[in-house]
């Protein structure tokens, strides 16, 4: 088992570990119980910032930001016969939300300490929602993702339940069958996807790269062994990359393991001993590189039946093979499709191959209507619906006022913080590069999705007297910059197949969700205190606190104006580069979307006179105000110093590590566009300076594909 095996499945389940000791612990010792669980979370927050982060250049774990690719990959069969795999990875889009999890869960504990009843089935509860919500952001097995996702409704379900307000059933059973309703059309969409997909087929792409945007790397998918053993594929074992050797079988003598032999002789030839399904490849000891057993090959068409031989990327063959770097492969049914959960997988047949492209209503009667679509567009739809419960969108957000109000405080940061992440990092984990067919086409309701959130949610919040759920609204059209962020598809031929503002504003949507996941439990929290103490919400009866709570309010201030926007806070660079983006896609939704910045300013800073400013506190309890005490200053000062460093040096904390991750994925993007989705419209399809692959372009040598084609 390596250092990335180890990391990534000790944050993953770690806390599902500690859970199943804390049962055997005493119930009649809260504070044991509430340390136990803080030290759990501090460790996980430990391994994270160890592992990934400060490791030394001994370190295998340590994330680069340099790399675009999948970082500390994990890929271990799990359930064989469905080609389901415990695969699990990191990169710059997964590693600071994986950050952020660690973070907020660490000072949501330590917000814990009002929860007075049933101490021991929240923390159990709590620390199982914990390892649902790190299995999320790091599974690339799609089945093992929604088995994740699911993880975490059960928990979050009984703790707004059970430890929640007067109405806490009520919001509880909505946010189940919101969840539900999500979950069961992104279950659609796993099995649609997964029955139409077929490992082969980027198989056969990569071997030969026929087509339009078949330039991809192999190695990047990390479909495993197994995999490639059902399609007939294998790689010498050589340690030597340049010596390396790629077989794809092509499906003669299928029913037996084949044989591939490298041979010296005193000519070079191949030969297919088809009684044996022994393939012997014969080179001289002078010409006996990876390039010229390729090429040996290659001058033997008979044998192109039965495999195909060929450099795997990367290499440029001159490393020398020997005998000992003979093949063997397995036997295989080549007439079966080989289906993937794989989500790299998935995403390079979303934008490489057809296999998405068949149209789920056949018929005259739906031909030229919007039913007309292709399986991938249906798929975005469905997705992009179960996600966007998650962020939430209008209009299906209205289980978040309820929930918010209704749960304890240290849930509302969880829910805040955490898990509305998830609805974004499905959008462009999943969605965009999986179904671009209906990202490109839907692009336009994404983004309207987006600006009306925004606005709604903001006046929604004006409009509250509840100070929780002025919170909670706020997170609404905040988080609708992350979707307009992600939806501004400005890379098309209009615009000249300029990728930089679509990326900008990915970027800018994965900055907002970090930015958000700390402003926003950090209001919640700040609710929490001051509720703790006066049993009530309404805005009207606050007043005066601070005179009786400074340091409170100094803090609350600094959060709820990083809530704002205010630049030099984290809630101004997502904010602003959002709507730079989305001027080059519409105008019109750049200007709203700017306006909504007068709307926040509004709901945020009359609430500060109301609540903190003004006149003297009119609500009940006003003698149990108190100043706030250690641990609350202790967490709130954490939070706001997040704010103003994320807001300070925005490049070095987030946009470095999911820079050439972001890079990459919009390149790919904006490709597919051009070479696919646009082809008959432009005859040069995409401006070479405007790709920015950090992968390595193959080797290429000549092989056949119904003529001579280039690998």
């Amino acid at each position: 088992m390596n250092e990335a095996t180890l990391l990534l499945t000790a944050l993953v389940f770690l806390p599902s570990l500690a859970a199943l000791v804390l049962a055997f612990l005493p119930s009649d010792k809260p504070d044991l119980l509430r340390y136990f669980t803080l030290a759990t979370t501090v460790v996980v927050f430990v391994l994270m910032i160890m592992g990934l982060l400060l490791g030394g250049n001994e370190s295998h774990t340590r994330f680069d930001p340099n790399v675009g690719t999948m970082q500390d990959v994990v890929n271990v069969s799990w359930i064989p016969s469905f080609n389901i795999q415990y695969f699990l990875g990191i990169d710059g889009i997964s590693l600071p939300l994986v950050i952020l999890t660690g973070f907020v869960t660490v000072l949501s504990m330590g917000a814990s300490w009002s929860i007075t009843k049933y101490v021991k089935g929240y923390c159990i509860l709590y620390l199982l929602l914990f390892t649902g919500m790190i299995g999320v952001f790091v599974s690339l097995d799609f089945f093992l993702f929604y088995v994740f996702w699911e993880v975490m409704l059960l928990p979050m379900y009984f703790l707004i339940g059970v430890w929640g307000g007067p109405r806490k059933e009520y919001a509880a059973i909505k946010f189940f069958l919101y969840t539900l309703v999500g979950s069961v059309l992104m279950l659609i969409a796993i099995l649609m996807l997964y029955f139409s997909s077929d490992v082969r087929a980027l198989a056969e792409l990569q071997m030969f790269r026929t087509g339009p945007n078949a330039d991809f790397e192999w190695s990047s998918l990390h479909l495993g062994p197994e995999i490639e053993a059902k399609i007939g594929r294998a790689e010498s074992a050589t340690k030597d990359a340049n010596a390396k050797l790629v077989v794809l079988r092509k499906g003669a003598g299928a029913d037996k393991p084949l044989a591939v032999n490298i041979v010296y002789g005193d000519s070079s030839a191949a030969t297919y001993d088809g009684a044996a399904n022994k393939l012997d490849i014969i080179v001289t000891k002078e010409k006996s590189k990876a390039s010229d057993v390729v090429a040996t090959f290659a001058g033997s068409a008979d044998l192109w039946p039965v495999a195909v031989v060929v450099l795997p990327d990367g290499s440029d063959g001159s490393g020398q093979v020997t005998p000992a770097d003979s093949i063997s492969i397995p036997a295989y049914n080549a007439g079966k499709p080989v289906h993937s959960f794989n989500l790299l997988a998935l995403a390079a047949m979303g934008q490489r191959t057809e296999l998405f492209d068949m149209h789920v209503f056949k018929g005259t009667w739906c031909e030229g209507s919007w039913l007309d679509q292709s399986l991938q567009w249906w798929a975005f739809v469905l997705l992009f619906i179960g996600f966007a419960i998650k962020v939430p969108a209008v209009p299906v957000h209205t289980w978040l006022p309820d929930a918010h109000v209704e749960a304890p405080t240290p849930i509302s940061m969880i829910l805040a913080g955490v898990l509305l992440k998830m609805g974004g990092y499905g959008f462009i984990r999943i969605c965009y590069p999986i179904c671009p067919d209906g990202g490109y086409d839907l692009a336009w309701l994404v983004c309207t999705i987006g600006v009306v959130s925004m606005v709604y949610g903001a006046f929604a919040a004006l409009a509250q007297k509840d100070f929780k759920r002025m919170v909670a609204y706020s997170s609404v059209s905040h988080m609708g910059y992350v979707t307009l962020g992600l939806g501004v598809w400005s890379a098309t031929q209009y615009n000249g197949y300029d990728s930089q503002y679509w990326n900008m504003g990915i970027s800018a949507a994965m900055f907002q969700m970090i930015g958000h996941g700390v402003s926003s439990p950090g209001m919640f929290f700040m609710v929490g205190i001051i509720y703790d103490r006066v049993h009530h919400r309404n805005l009207d009866e606050f007043g005066g606190l601070f005179g009786r709570m400074p340091v409170y309010t100094a803090m609350a201030m600094g959060i709820f104006f990083a809530g704002l926007g205010l630049p030099g806070l984290c809630g101004f660079p997502g904010e602003a580069f959002v709507v730079l983006s989305s001027w080059k896609y519409s105008m019109p939704l750049a200007v709203i979307s700017a306006a909504v910045v007068v709307l926040t300013a509004s709901y945020i800073l009359w609430s500060i006179q109301r609540v903190y400013l003004g006149a003297e506190y009119k609500g009940p309890h006003g003698d149990h105000i108190t100043p706030s005490n250690t641990r609350e200053n202790l967490i709130g000062m954490t939070i706001l110093g997040f704010c103003i460093l994320l807001g300070v040096l925005p490049y070095q904390t987030v946009f470095r590590f999911m820079e050439k991750t972001i890079d990459r994925q919009v390149d790919q993007l904006t490709e597919w566009t051009a070479t696919i989705k646009e082809k008959d419209a432009v005859s040069n399809p995409i401006p070479t300076d405007l790709r920015r692959d950090d992968v390595s372009p193959a080797t290429t040598t000549a092989l056949p594909a119904g003529g001579d084609s280039e690998i």
